[in-house]
């Protein structure tokens, strides 16, 4: 009779005597602390780095506690390590006078990694307008290549074919993990057909975000040509200019003396205010408060809590 002794598989010496919480503990990720020469930024980051006051609170933070948030990355092919998030948490270390920073490594492949890079930073407040229409084009694009074809839809009231993941368009589902409708999403996407200086002329609050998505529809020469008249008039264009500059735009009418015509009205204010009922207020304040008083401690409040994301958001 032949043995079956080498039908038998034996376990190795650590198979036998490890424990379920030791290799439970192989499979987590280990934060590692890494030299900061061995770190290079995410190719196209949309996110600004800027060295103003929050920056040096995260400083400040840095060097009482160190950095709380390990930053997360990937292997380059070139050598080193891509920051997925961490950019500004870099900056800061450098400017502590840190060598090193903690990190997690993970093995991402493009698409995942822009996608972390922009779920990461796009809670952070103070978020420029350009940096928002940047972040959610590359993580519209991105996803559209994760997910692979979609199937498509005709869009409502526009006649236009639309790709559709699951019933859902690419600027829906980031619609609602951001909190916002699909069609402020689709806005902020817009503005990257801005110029570079309209672009930052919304960054600077010159021109409002409504009628900046209307002037996206401009041909880049038109545009250049607006930005002329936007410094001869020293005025910006109100959504309803904008609106009318799309049209002469796309009916092949836009010269420079209509332009001109369209940007040398006297503009009407446009109110911007929020209202919120007294009804809805008073549950939260004593009967003896005015509004002046109510208006002061919201005020207060919201203060502090803008104070308190950006110090969780940036350690």
């Amino acid at each position: 009779m032949k043995s079956s002794v080498k039908n038998i598989s034996l376990n190795s010496y650590d198979d036998i005597f490890s424990t379920e919480e030791t290799r439970e503990d192989e499979k987590r990720e280990k934060v590692t602390d890494m030299p900061l020469s061995e770190l290079y930024p995410f190719p196209d980051h949309p996110f600004q780095v800027r060295d103003d006051d929050s920056m040096k609170e995260t400083v400040e933070s840095i060097k009482e506690y160190g950095v709380l948030v390990p930053a997360i990355v990937r292997p380059r092919a070139e050598g080193g390590y891509e920051l997925i998030s961490g950019h500004r948490r870099k900056h800061a270390c450098e400017l502590a006078g840190l060598p090193t920073m903690p990190v997690i490594v993970r093995n991402l492949d493009d698409d995942a990694a822009t996608i972390i890079m922009v779920d990461s930073n796009i809670q952070r407040e103070n978020i420029l307008p350009s940096e928002r229409a940047k972040a959610y084009k590359m993580k519209v694009e991105a996803i559209k290549r994760k997910m692979g074809r979609p199937a498509k839809t005709e869009q409502e009231n526009e006649g236009q074919v639309v790709p559709t993941y699951f019933g859902k368009k690419t600027t829906e589902i980031i619609g609602d993990q951001m909190g916002e409708s699909y069609k402020q999403v689709q806005r902020f996407i817009r503005l990257n057909e801005l110029t570079p200086e309209l672009q930052q002329m919304v960054d600077d609050k010159k021109i409002a975000i409504t009628p900046a998505v209307e002037l996206s529809y401009l041909k880049p020469e038109e545009q250049t040509l607006l930005l002329d008249t936007i410094e001869s008039e020293q005025a910006t264009p109100s959504l309803s200019q904008a609106q009318r500059l799309k049209n002469f735009s796309q009916e092949g009418h836009l010269k420079e003396d209509s332009m001109l015509a369209i940007m040398s009205e006297e503009k009407k204010p446009e109110k911007n205010d929020l209202t919120i009922k007294a009804d809805k207020l008073q549950k939260y304040f004593p009967k003896s408060y005015t509004p002046q008083q109510m208006e002061q401690v919201i005020i207060r409040l919201l203060d502090g809590w803008q104070k308190k994301r950006q110090r969780d958001q940036e350690r």
